[in-house]
């Protein structure tokens, strides 16, 4: 079956950078379109970025504003987000899924917490 996991979260200060990670498997990764996408406390899950099977396309919210960047390893089924400088609106739970957009499997998300 389908697992994802999620790592890299935690508690950073405004300004600051977080790498997250997520682990595939169970599905034909290199064939497959992935994203990222986070849900803040009370809020309805929202679409950070998508990235193409072969890694050449990659799309971003609006909100990011050039400071994220989605990656993947095929060889290794791993899929990226690098953060840089953060800010307390960043605070959320972050998800990997599978696909493009944020309908398909996703983990159990990582939490990255934007605090000073």
């Amino acid at each position: 079956q389908v697992q994802l996991v999620e790592s890299g979260g935690g508690l950073v200060q405004p300004g600051g950078s977080l790498a997250l990670s997520c682990a595939a498997s169970g599905f034909d990764f290199r064939s497959t379109a992935m994203s990222w996408a986070r849900q803040k406390s009370g809020k309805r899950l929202e679409w950070v970025s998508s990235i193409t099977m072969d890694g050449t396309y990659k799309k971003y919210a609006n909100f990011v504003k050039d400071r994220f960047t989605i990656s993947r390893d095929n060889a290794k089924n791993m899929l990226f987000l690098q953060m840089n400088d953060l800010d307390m609106e960043d605070t959320a739970m972050y998800y990997c899924v599978e696909g493009w957009g944020i309908g398909g499997n996703s983990g159990r998300g990582t939490q990255v917490t934007v605090s000073s």
